[in-house]
């Protein structure tokens, strides 16, 4: 069953004091009459989902989905690293990145990040936490080697990589010898499902990565969300979690707080962008000023030199009487 909610917990109790059914009553008949179902990929959820200590069959089963495009052995385990039980500390006053790190059995550090909202600096922004979590490993005077291979993946949902597939991985290669990978210490995948949607023939019974996306993208039907649930085990007791999370007061509390920061956050960067574009406009019509300007002075010392030209002229004809 795919589960959904549309009150809030306080709506809830709001609406369940006009009522004369109990408040758990309530919440059924609010949950199964209202159908909006929790955003998996909501940063907040998303961590919740995949990010707790307990989450680690799901998280074992999408990175095997992920990493298999690289050619790697499949995981067999992963420990999950920095548990966040989150908080309204952990939330914050400000919009914090809220990302799933781990550990696979083979020593390799996973960081998962979901970035919905272009910022333009996608490309530096994850070089710069990946490379935290690289020298994260390492303390002073200790040799080099001790250093593990870092995983990075970004969970998009704008178009970024100028290329055709949803998914894309890096590694560091020689230019003129691409097949020589100098180290495997760096690794850094995309998945963008803007393209992702744009897909025509998703293969849901034999890709397991499309599965996945498929059941993370709130804008996939229902229907297909309840078929994806039916073939794989692994995301039925996912969405066994999202349930739970949806039924529980204080993540739900906590996702009110993170939807509110994030509303806010955009209402700045959509201010700072208006800005920015009202001084473009400016400086272009100034610039257009000066362009002006400087015609009509170029205009003007022309009209100058005719005239001086036509004076001269003139004053040749009265010398020649």
């Amino acid at each position: 069953m795919v589960f959904y909610h549309f009150f809030t917990p306080s709506k809830i109790r709001l609406k369940a004091a006009e009522s004369p059914l109990s408040l758990a009553k309530f919440r059924l008949v609010a949950y199964s009459t209202y159908m909006e179902r929790l955003n998996p990929l909501d940063d907040f959820i998303f961590t919740k989902v995949f990010g707790e200590k307990g989450d680690e069959e799901q998280l074992l089963a999408f990175l095997n989905a992920v990493l298999q495009r690289t050619g790697r052995d499949g995981l067999v385990s992963v420990e999950i690293l920095e548990d966040k039980t989150l908080t309204g500390d952990t939330i914050g006053k400000k919009l914090g990145v809220l990302d799933v790190r781990a550990r696979t059995d083979k020593g390799d550090d996973v960081n998962i990040e979901v970035q919905l909202k272009d910022l333009h600096n996608m490309d530096r922004r994850s070089i710069f936490y990946w490379s935290k979590r690289y020298i994260k490993h390492l303390n002073a005077g200790e040799n080099y080697n001790l250093l593990p291979n870092v995983i990075a993946i970004n969970i998009v949902d704008f178009d970024y990589i100028k290329l055709d597939d949803y998914h894309t991985s890096f590694h560091l290669r020689e230019d003129r010898s691409p097949a020589y990978v100098l180290t495997d210490a760096i690794e850094i995948h995309f998945l963008n499902m803007a393209k992702f949607r744009k897909l025509k023939n998703k293969d849901i019974k034999n890709n397991v990565l499309e599965r996945w996306l498929l059941y993370l993208d709130d804008t996939t039907p229902p229907e297909l969300i309840e078929e994806i649930i039916r073939m794989d085990t692994v995301i039925e007791r996912t969405n066994e979690r999202l349930e739970f999370l949806s039924q529980d007061d204080e993540t739900m509390r906590y996702y009110e707080l993170r939807q509110m920061e994030r509303a806010d956050w955009n209402s700045v960067v959509y201010e700072r962008d208006q800005n920015a574009q009202r001084a473009d406009q400016n400086a272009q019509r100034a610039e257009a000023a000066i362009q002006r300007a400087d015609q009509n002075a170029r205009e003007r010392d022309q009209a100058i030199q005719r005239a001086e030209a036509a004076e001269r002229r003139l004053a040749e004809l009265e010398a020649k009487k």
